[in-house]
């Protein structure tokens, strides 16, 4: 299959890109993609959430009432976790949600979101171009251009600019990234991918790896 790579302008640059199948063109796999967008999920969770326990609630340990003759049930302590501010029982503690997925099974969750996204012509080619200085105006206008402006839009740079990355910062619906760090979460989170003219050669070099 081929695709048109337009300038920055909007216009098409007579340059045509021809996608190859081993990434662009794979049977989907769902499952694999739902495993790499839940490990990408895990992976962002801070774990941190923690509550006290019996043994870390601050109160005096004296008994309240007597053992018998109270008429009542047996306590022994206000850090018991049915009085308010007890300790809570069997409650959170810090971990880490993260798990492990074969490298294997990420890049056919990768190349299964890749192809989803050809397959609904939400993929398209730019230019490589440059940026002088942070303008957000600037880049704007290039979403405007290229008809992305009212989409999610996920840019995917064959190597890092600083003045690109800069430039799309403040925008909510649009995120820049280099071509080694392309993630399932982010093409499936987007409606529309952009590739700069390059990045299929580095897609390319890391499946003959």
């Amino acid at each position: 299959m081929e695709l048109a790579v337009y300038k920055i302008d909007g216009t098409e640059s007579g340059k045509k890109v021809t996608l190859d199948d081993a990434i662009f063109g794979v049977e989907p796999n769902d499952n694999a993609i739902y495993l790499d967008v839940k490990q990408y999920l895990a992976n962002k969770r801070q774990g941190t959430h923690k509550t006290k326990e019996r043994w870390e609630v601050a109160y005096s340990t004296k008994k309240l009432i007597k053992q018998k003759g109270s008429g009542g049930a047996r306590h022994g302590s206000r850090k018991a976790n049915i009085y308010v501010g007890g300790g809570r029982v069997f409650g959170p503690k810090p971990r880490d949600y993260g798990f492990k997925l074969n490298k294997k099974l990420k890049q056919l969750a990768r190349y299964s979101a890749l192809t989803y996204k050809v397959r609904d012509n939400a993929l398209m080619f730019v230019e490589p171009f440059v940026m002088e200085a942070p303008k957000t105006k600037e880049f704007i206008k290039i979403l405007d251009n290229i008809k992305a402006n009212d989409r999610k839009v996920l840019f995917v740079l064959a190597e890092s600019s600083n003045n690109i990355y800069l430039s799309s910062r403040n925008l909510e619906n649009v995120k820049v990234k280099p071509a080694n760090e392309l993630n399932t979460y982010d093409i499936m989170n987007a409606t529309k991918v952009v590739f700069v003219d390059g990045v299929q050669d580095i897609l390319q070099a890391q499946n003959r790896r």
